[in-house]
């Protein structure tokens, strides 16, 4: 290309779909043993970002630029893009950093060494049409073969027999999970019966061993308050 920059790639291409943002990158690669200053134009500012859109390429490096195309809401006719980028190169001081570019840098002057390069935009479609089967005729849409047709209607039946089977044992073991929550419901319930029956049982036990303490002291009161009176009558 030229004395100072090469450029990979020398078309921009975009990968286009409506209502998405798309991007494409291309490469500087400095040929000098000078620092070079790039910068990098567009006749279309409002519609790409470019980062960076300038900088420093050191001796013998490369430096890579991402440009990102908006979003569209049409398509262009033909999908032909009548967008253009113009990259500028120019020979800057050794040690030269992003800080001490300025526009003055790139104004043409005599004995200024500065190189300019256009590129311009090409869309490409995301979602390419498929080639037409060779013995289509025009107009004619192609037709699966017999195999194809085989394959895809084996493959349709394993998709649902493995459904229908995954459906089953789904079945079932919701079934199983409800059984087992069941019996565990009626064990709590009968245990919980058996408890308050133990406890029934325990306090008939209690209130008869009371009552039959009370009834024989009643009795022995009773016998010794006869054997006293007999004593006294007797004396």
């Amino acid at each position: 290309m030229g004395d100072l920059i090469s450029i990979h790639p020398t078309e921009l291409k975009f990968p286009f779909e409506l209502r998405k943002q798309s991007s494409c990158s291309m490469q500087l690669t400095n040929k000098t043993e000078k620092y070079v200053a790039f910068k990098v134009k567009t006749t279309n500012p409002k519609k790409y970002c470019v980062r960076p859109n300038s900088g420093i390429v050191l001796p013998g490096s490369s430096c890579n630029v991402t440009i990102t195309m908006q979003a569209q809401k049409e398509a262009p006719p033909d999908m032909q893009c009548k967008d253009k980028f113009l990259i500028q190169a120019v020979v800057a001081p050794d040690g030269a950093t992003y800080k001490d570019i300025t526009p003055e840098m790139f104004i043409k002057e005599d004995g200024r060494v500065m190189e300019e390069f256009k590129l311009r935009v090409i869309y490409i479609p995301a979602n390419p049409p498929s080639p037409v089967p060779e013995g289509s005729e025009e107009g004619t849409p192609p037709r699966a073969s017999v195999h194809e047709n085989g394959n895809q209607n084996s493959s349709f039946e394993d998709v649902s027999r493995s459904l229908e089977e995954t459906k089953e044992k789904s079945s079932e073991a919701w079934s199983v999970i409800s059984k087992l929550t069941d019996e565990k419901s009626s064990a709590l319930q009968q245990n919980q019966r058996l408890r308050q029956e133990l406890e029934l049982m325990k306090k008939d036990i209690s209130n008869s061993r009371a009552g039959g303490f009370s009834l024989l002291f009643v009795v022995l009161i009773a016998l010794l308050g006869v054997l006293i009176g007999y004593l006294v009558k007797r004396a």
